[in-house]
């Protein structure tokens, strides 16, 4: 939250506004206006009517924002062409040089893009210049500076800064606009549309002399507009007063007549008011537009010109460093703390996460390993337990001949026994055989079935054998050693085969 002070330099008084910038909100602090004759000159009621301002607060706000009068500077409005948009710094002085009184040397000056293009001449930028002396704002710098002891950041030029009054006045942005600051000796005019200052003239009359110099007033008010629409301007469509003449008798009146203008004093900002303002302030408060401009001028999104450009540009020097001091040690506080809460927080929530995570993985690992774990590494080990082979070899325990071989050996001597087929495909192994009897059959299956390598045998069909006495079988099973599952520990192929050398023809014919 900032506050800022514009203070307006009259002829006969100093009026001072402070404002208070929030988020989307501004707050008038307060306002104050000391008679340069009473105060006993400009210093003192510089120096009273800030004092007046900021009450028991003390100091002098966030940033200053003064004016330099009409009569000191000069607008001008400079058409570029559209290609210099990008450098219009630069070529400024050199349009300006041959306009101006004086050195361009010995001057500063500031400017704004009007919106749209001119048609004088082919399509052309339109730029409203204001250009003072470099010695005329540097007195008014040194002015304020040697009353208050600190520097303005922003000077401002004639009526200028009362365009930052758009947002906050009622009416004041729609269409064409004339505001006339009306002062002792003279009084500043400026033309807006659509709320962007468009022509700026000072005139050489104020309220001293009034009513007898009413008429030549008038007469300057409306030269003032004629020569606004000699430049291609429109007319205003309405007139409204500020500064310490706004509240003469019968200005209004007078005015609305001569101009055939609607003309009224400049309706109250919609501000925040303080409690504690006085009543002659706030029945008033045309009074003060100008002020009250100057210090919303210090905000971000200013429409008026700044004098305080190229040598006489604001720099915040050390004092300003130390005083937000304070102010940065708690932001760097808060920022910090959030830091760690944040650190905090997401330390605590990967925790859970990890809770969540070892509890499935011990319900995993208990369904698929048989055994509950939480540990990833001891998960990694079961898992290559279940998954890896002791034995490597691809080749079978036993094979085709090892069945032959064992065949012959279960097969008693005495049995009278002949083998038509012997398939054997895919360790499946189907024995096509002719024996005398079916308990004979029943019998090799039996043997084969206590086999080690031998499973599931069993007989799939018997039948007589045509033309004789024998008996036909047809026997199954399967050659599976364990030492062919995963993780057996591999046997010597001799003991697989047992007796290899046995004959081939022993038991049967």
């Amino acid at each position: 939250m900032s506050t800022w002070l514009g203070i307006d330099i009259g002829t006969t008084a100093v009026k001072v506004a402070a404002v208070r910038s929030a988020y989307r909100k501004v707050q008038l602090v307060g306002l104050a206006s000391v008679e340069v004759a009473q105060a006993g000159g400009v210093l003192e009621a510089l120096s009273a009517a800030a004092r007046a301002v900021m009450g028991e607060r003390g100091g002098l706000g966030d940033g200053i924002a003064i004016s330099l009068e009409g009569q000191r500077a000069t607008v001008k409005l400079v058409g570029l062409p559209q290609s210099a948009m990008k450098s219009i710094g630069e070529v400024l002085p050199f349009e300006l040089e041959s306009a101006l009184p004086f050195d361009i040397e010995e001057a500063v000056f500031d400017y704004r893009v009007l919106p749209g293009l001119r048609e004088k001449k082919g399509e052309e930028l339109a730029v409203l210049v204001g250009v003072a002396k470099t010695a005329d704002v540097i007195a008014r710098i040194d002015l304020v500076k040697n009353a208050l002891a600190a520097e303005p950041e922003r000077v401002g030029l004639g009526a200028f800064p009362i365009a930052n009054l758009v947002p906050h006045v009622a009416g004041l942005g729609d269409g064409v606009v004339a505001v006339v600051d009306l002062g002792t000796v003279s009084s500043d005019v400026i033309i807006l549309k659509n709320g962007e200052p468009q022509f700026a003239r000072t005139v050489g009359l104020g309220t001293k002399g009034l009513p007898g110099t009413a008429a030549k007033l008038a007469r300057e008010l409306r030269t003032t507009i004629a020569a606004h629409r000699a430049q291609g301007g429109e007319p205003p469509a309405r007139l409204l007063l500020c500064g310490g003449g706004a509240y003469v008798s019968g200005a209004e009146a007078f005015l609305s007549s001569a101009l055939e203008l609607p003309v009224e004093a400049l309706p109250t900002p919609n501000v925040e008011m303080p409690p504690a303002l006085p009543a002659e302030h706030a029945s008033t408060m045309a009074r003060f537009a100008k002020a009250i401009g100057l210090a919303l001028g210090l905000g971000p999104k200013s429409v008026g010109l700044n004098l305080r450009k190229g040598p006489l540009a604001f720099e915040r020097g050390f004092a300003w460093i130390k005083d937000k001091v304070p102010l940065l040690a708690g932001l760097a506080a808060v920022i910090l703390v959030s830091f760690l809460f944040s650190a905090w927080a997401q330390l605590y929530a990967k925790s859970k996460e990890k809770v969540v995570l070892e509890r499935a993985l011990a319900t995993v690992t208990k369904e698929v390993l048989n055994e509950s774990t939480e540990s990833a590494a001891r998960a990694n080990e079961l898992l290559t337990q279940q998954t890896s082979l002791a034995d490597e070899d691809p080749l079978p325990h036993a094979d085709a001949f090892d069945v032959m071989v064992k065949l012959s050996e279960l097969i008693p001597p005495s049995m009278t026994h002949d083998i038509e087929e012997l398939d054997i495909q895919k360790q499946h192994v189907i024995v096509h055989g002719i024996v005398g009897t079916i308990p004979d059959a029943q019998a090799i299956r039996t043997s084969i079935a206590n086999e080690r390598c031998f499973s599931d045998a069993k007989i799939t069909r018997t039948n007589a054998q045509v033309g004789g006495t024998n008996q036909k079988y047809v026997l199954e099973f399967d050659i599976k050693c364990p030492e062919d599952v995963k993780g057996g520990a591999k046997k010597p192929a001799a003991a697989a085969s047992g007796s290899a050398s046995a004959p081939a023809g022993s038991g049967g014919k």
